[in-house]
């Protein structure tokens, strides 16, 4: 990519406009420390607004981007058990691996 490329390419960025977001920077906190099955379960309900559809097109992005966030939060949080039990079984292998052998009976 040329020079000129990259320039017309920033020019195209700085003409696109920023969306505003239908959430508040309160409403992300608030998502951001709900607990996964509360979030889970505000998911199914902005997915089912969404599919009952009726809203007009303002309703229905704040739906939206309700939804990716509680989605994200909920993703979050299953991230974190799994990195729990990812070093829970690691732990056990390694225990498991010393388990009868010599340096273990020596301790």
């Amino acid at each position: 990519m040329s020079d000129t490329d990259e320039e017309q390419d920033k020019e195209q960025d700085k003409e696109q406009p920023v969306l505003a977001s239908a959430l508040s920077q309160k409403e992300r906190e608030t998502i951001a420390k709900l607990p996964y099955e509360q979030a889970r379960d505000q998911l199914i309900q902005a997915v089912q607004a969404l599919e009952a559809g009726g809203l007009d097109l303002d309703a229905s992005m704040r739906q939206w981007e309700i939804g990716e966030a509680l989605a994200k939060r909920a993703q979050e949080l299953l991230g974190q058990v799994r990195a729990k039990l990812d070093a829970a079984q690691q732990e056990q292998a390694s225990a498991g691996a010393q388990a009868g052998t010599q340096s273990n009976l020596d301790a």
